[in-house]
């Protein structure tokens, strides 16, 4: 079966996309490597929810001078992929940072552990519904108001950070 017949192609802003089934991932990238597409450049998540993540990946064929982005969806009930580093030995940490990021397990990777976080980090922090409780905890150290780096007059009323739900922080006194 050829790609075409296995991908939905699309083309915007002059870069080729390939949608593919999660099923048929694995299958889509070797067909692309042995076409030509030997270069792997980079891998990672994007939450979209409600639905779930899709798993992007970015090819070149250095002969050909052409690009790809190779894409599939996944469901957030069941964030698995089977592993592209039997396909792409450079994958190997790209799969590990989205899976540290975004909870993506990809399964048969050879080495599926944290890359970037602390240990005992608890999360994935690219995902939309990760709250940032370190911006509660701590002043933003960003502060452009007068009175919001604690001196001077006091600023307008303070509103919680993005991705801080109301009922986070120390109660008002």
């Amino acid at each position: 079966m050829s790609l075409a017949e296995r991908a939905q192609i699309s083309e915007s802003y002059g870069e080729t996309t390939a949608d593919v089934a999660a099923d048929d991932w694995i299958g889509v990238l070797t067909e692309l490597r042995d076409s030509g597409y030997t270069f792997f450049d980079w891998l990672t998540g994007v939450d979209d929810p409600p639905e779930g993540f899709v798993v992007v990946a970015h090819l070149y064929d250095p002969v050909g001078c052409r690009r790809l982005l190779v894409r599939t969806r996944i469901p957030r009930s069941d964030a698995r992929l089977s592993s592209a580093v039997g396909v792409f030995r450079g994958a190997d940490w790209h799969e590990r940072e989205t899976y540290e990021m975004f909870g993506v397990t990809f399964d048969g990777h050879p080495h599926l552990v944290s890359l970037l976080l602390p240990d005992g980090f608890e999360g994935h922090p690219l995902r939309k519904d990760f709250i940032l409780a370190a911006r509660v905890a701590k002043a933003w150290p960003g502060a452009k108001e007068p009175g919001e780096s604690g001196h001077g007059a006091p600023s307008r009323r303070k509103t919680l950070p993005p991705g801080v739900p109301a009922d986070w922080g120390p109660p008002d006194a």
